[in-house]
Order: structure tokens, then C-alpha cells, then sequence
């Protein structure tokens, strides 16, 4: 038994933060405006899109700036940031690593 609570244990953080996902939208003519940082959060999977090749994706994700960081929870989105009017992201690392976190740990 101890055992087992101990795997279980061990494998919590695996099972419950493989649920969150983070999406950079973005395009390739705004590529110097890139979230630089993205690649570094924590407990996520991260994705980006290039909405100049996937047009329907702005579409399907109402991507209306970019570049856009959407938080997503099992499917659901849970927090958005967008750029400003000069297309650069204010949102800091910081900031999205915490909404990740909360995201993350609704689970529990």
C-alpha cells in the first residue's frame, strides 16, 4: 500500500499539469514581436500558431491581435492576453506563469 500512495504521489504533478496548455498566436510578419519567453513556462504544454499560415485558426480561437496567449484548462479557455495597439505582448512572464499555475492547481 505504501507503495502505491507513494507512485500515486509521485505522479500527481505529471497527471495534473499535462491538463493545462498554453498557445502563442502569432504571424510571421509579426515574428519581431514574438513572446520570446513562451517556450520557458512551467507546468504546461505549450503551443504556438502561425495565423498567417492557419487562417482558420483566427477564426476558430477569435484571435483579433497578435500576438495573442491564450491559457487553456482541460480544452476550456481560462485566461487570455493580447498585445497592445503596437502588436507587442505587455503581459509579462510572470504573469502568465501565474495564471498557468492556478490553472494547474484547480485540479486539486
Amino acid at each position: 500500500m505504501k507503495k502505491l500512495l507513494y507512485f500515486m504521489l509521485c505522479m500527481l504533478p505529471y497527471i495534473a499539469f499535462s491538463q493545462v496548455q498554453v498557445i502563442e498566436f502569432n504571424a510571421n510578419w509579426n515574428e519581431s514581436n514574438s513572446v520570446k519567453w513562451v517556450d520557458e513556462l512551467t507546468d504546461c504544454k505549450v503551443k504556438k500558431i502561425d495565423i498567417a499560415t492557419d487562417s482558420d485558426a483566427a477564426n476558430k480561437y477569435e484571435i483579433v491581435v497578435v500576438p495573442t496567449i491564450v491559457i487553456y484548462k482541460d480544452g476550456e479557455e481560462v485566461k487570455r492576453f493580447q498585445a497592445d495597439i503596437s502588436f507587442a505582448m505587455k503581459a509579462t512572464k510572470e504573469e502568465v506563469q501565474e495564471a498557468v499555475d492556478e490553472a494547474a492547481m484547480d485540479s486539486f
